[in-house]
């Protein structure tokens, strides 16, 4: 297998491969898995899987890591779930850590619902909050709509195993002095064997990057009163360098895409900017972007709970404000 063994009670994080190269969330976990192992007294490792000789782990070791377990295997090249699932679930057999930690992304979610269902362990996602409470891992996440917060624990078995959503916690500064262990780890054949069938990946058509990692979000609602009005959307976040973004009204009215969601059961956004169209502000959309540096919140309403957490606020309708605010700053792009 690996060579030798290592300690038994290690706090994992699963690293993220995208394209051949480490995703930001893989620094993200490894943040998370520092205060956790540090308040256990025990090594902080990182594991990576990929199709190829995995990326250079110094980048862990800077953010973090003691020890990175680095797999690769050409049956792991598209990121096929349950063969993941089969290799960590042999790695825990072997070297069993008694914390992992994956990001709440699709790829996560679905390789740590199979992993938890090999090992019969308990796993809780999406979490927005990790500690140590008497030794153990208390999980801390949204419930009842995003009502309560509920806490969880899973003392009776191990892994512990959670998700945290991805945005929730800054990557650690990097320090190039940190260096640390890097174990091979060769796996079975047999924990290769997938069911799936990788067909292909197409790019979803969009403006700018991926909401998690924009700069600038801005965020429509049911104020902006239709599908074809998202386009003011596109023309503001093109000028302005970002993102579009949405609330669940407006996904579930079928105005913008789910991966375009923000809030408890879409996705997390900590951008400099949050620029919020329409938005009334319900608990659970306010819990995915409370990150943001600055929010400019435009609503009818002068009453919405939006402008609570506005920096910036304009009581009026979108539809008259976005084209103004448009042609101005086309005038100010063309000086």
């Amino acid at each position: 297998m690996a060579g030798e063994k290592t300690a038994k009670g290690e706090v994992w994080t699963l690293a993220e491969v995208r394209e051949g190269k480490l995703h930001s969330v893989s620094y993200e976990l490894l943040a998370w898995g520092r205060t956790l192992a540090d308040g256990l007294g025990v090594p902080l490792a990182s594991v990576v899987l990929s199709g190829s000789e995995s990326p250079p782990p110094e980048s862990l070791f800077e953010r973090g890591a003691d020890r990175v377990y680095l797999t690769a295997a050409p049956e792991l090249k598209n990121g096929l779930s349950d063969a993941c699932a089969g290799v960590l679930s042999d790695m825990a057999e072997e070297y069993k850590p008694q914390i992992l930690i994956a990001s709440a992304t699709t790829w996560g979610r679905s390789t740590m619902s199979i992993l938890y269902a090999k090992r019969g362990c308990g796993l809780t996602a999406d979490c927005t909050g990790l500690s140590i409470k008497d030794g153990a891992l208390l999980q801390t996440r949204p419930a009842i709509g995003g009502n309560v917060m509920a806490d969880i624990m899973t003392p009776d078995r191990r892994p512990q195993m959670c998700t945290v959503r991805p945005k929730s916690k800054g990557p650690l500064p990097p320090d190039s002095s940190r260096k640390g262990e890097v174990v091979r780890y060769s796996p079975r054949k047999s924990a290769l064997a997938s069911a799936l069938t990788y067909l292909g990946f197409a790019p979803e058509a969009r403006v700018g990057l991926p909401i998690q990692d924009a700069e600038v979000v801005v965020s429509g609602g049911k104020g902006m009163k239709g599908a074809k009005n998202f386009a003011l959307l596109d023309e503001l976040a093109r000028l302005l360098g970002g993102s579009v973004g949405a609330s669940r009204s407006a996904v579930d009215l079928g105005w913008a895409p789910h991966s375009s969601q923000v809030g408890l059961s879409g996705k997390s956004v900590t951008p400099r900017l949050y620029i919020a169209c329409g938005i009334s502000g319900a608990v659970q959309h306010l819990a995915g972007m409370s990150g943001a540096d600055s929010v400019i919140a435009i609503n009818t309403d002068p009453e919405a709970p939006i402008f609570g957490v506005a920096d910036f606020g304009v009581v009026g309708s979108v539809l008259e404000i976005l084209p103004r605010l448009i042609e101005d700053m086309k005038k100010g792009e063309s000086r």
